[in-house]
């Protein structure tokens, strides 16, 4: 896999670590791309060896850009409905190899401006599947949708019809879009998707949750999309129905499985109507820009995102190149804006040495997002430093 323009430096001297700088985006503030610039130019200040940059991606915002950046292909326009029906510029990625990656967030993501009311009841996939007929359209046999970073509840349902499924009422009608309607969902014919045969997709999740229950789609992550408590009760009473629907169809059964609810349920649409496999976003990435080669027994690697808490542990990124790191002797420290509960799960057998929060003292969220650059910078320099006195016996920084 080829470094990153301009981020790779080298100092010689047996004191200096090789440090690799391989962090996921920080939510609100940095695309992965960024961050590794900052801990690199920490490096830097901190006097280190070789310093690699990997940014690395768990499925979720950005995944096609990271692909992208490091394997090459390139950015391709699409016109795709945001997840309240307006048309919006967007894009996929075509690889060179001929497959495509699809960003779920690119067209249905929190990222896109929201309606004032937020409509959560109302949010559609429709333009993830505009997406992915786009890619297809382009020549893509293989179309890998990433689908991390929705602002969607309602089980891919809109997906599916944006590629030629048709969903509809007791009376015949056509399914509004959004989770809020499913539960008036009576008929789905998928016979309009059989244009997708000999097309491969592919689901990459940052999550592990399954459909339904107090682990699934509504339960954990609809209040995150501006759902309230009566509203996250019809999403899941809607979802169950649609999960009937939908199995009933396909003659698949895949509600509990892990990741069906990522996307607010896409997983599994793309799984039931389509057979895609639903695979872990971070360890298919890492392994795809070949990280663990790029390692080895007395590295220091760096990662982080905007948040470290209990679901880091279940399949984003950090955990996927902390895992790495184990496997090739290498420390792995964590660069994180705040440390929430369950992060302490990473640690041991995850792979994990340490975790290191990036503010300096009390702030706004604002003024954190704002600075989390020159944080991060600063904080990869500290680390950089700690890690070398400890390496050579001293107390005295590097």
């Amino acid at each position: 896999m080829p470094e990153a323009p301009g981020l790779s430096r080298g100092r010689p001297g047996a004191a200096a670590p090789r440090v690799v700088a391989a962090p996921n985006a920080f939510k609100g503030a940095l695309p992965a791309a960024r961050a590794a610039e900052a801990i690199v130019l920490g490096a830097g200040d901190a006097g280190a060896g070789e310093v690699l940059a990997v940014p690395v991606a768990d499925g979720g915002d950005g995944t096609a850009e990271v692909l992208r950046a490091a394997l090459g292909g390139s950015a391709r326009p699409a016109a795709a409905e945001d997840p309240w029906g307006r048309v919006r510029h967007s894009a996929f990625v075509l690889l060179p190899d001929g497959s495509a990656v699809v960003d779920a967030a690119a067209a249905s993501g929190l990222g896109r401006q929201r309606p004032d009311p937020v409509r959560a009841l109302a949010a559609s996939t429709l333009g993830t599947g505009h997406l992915v007929r786009a890619a297809v359209q382009a020549g893509a046999r293989t179309v890998r949708v990433a689908l991390g970073g929705s602002a969607t509840s309602d089980g891919g349902a809109g997906l599916l019809t944006a590629l030629g499924a048709e969903v509809r009422d007791a009376a015949g009608h056509p399914l509004a879009p959004g989770g809020g309607a499913l539960a008036g969902a009576a008929s789905v014919d998928l016979s309009g998707l059989r244009w997708l045969e000999g097309v491969r997709l592919e689901a990459l999740v940052d999550v592990r949750s399954p459909l339904l229950g107090p682990e699934g789609a509504a339960a954990v992550f609809s209040p995150q999309k501006g759902a309230g408590p009566e509203e996250v009760q019809l999403l899941e009473r809607g979802l169950s129905r649609w999960a009937d629907l939908l199995e009933g169809a396909s003659g698949r059964s895949v509600r509990g499985l892990a990741g069906a609810g990522a996307a607010g349920g896409a997983g599994f649409a793309l799984a039931t109507a389509l057979g895609a496999p639903l695979r872990p976003g971070a360890a298919f990435v890492v392994e795809l820009l070949g990280l663990r080669r790029h390692l080895g027994p007395g590295d220091l690697v760096l990662t982080g995102e905007g948040a470290l808490d209990g679901q880091t542990a279940r399949g984003k990124a950090p955990a996927a190149v902390a895992a790495a790191a184990a496997a090739a002797g290498a420390t792995c420290c964590a660069l994180t804006g705040s440390l929430g509960p369950g992060w302490e799960a990473l640690c041991g057998k995850g792979g994990l040495a340490a975790a290191f929060p990036l503010s300096p003292g009390p702030r706004t969220r604002a003024r954190a997002l704002a600075a989390t650059f020159d944080d991060l910078r600063r904080t990869a320099a500290m680390v950089i430093r700690l890690f070398t006195a400890g390496r050579n016996g001293t107390a005295e920084p590097a």
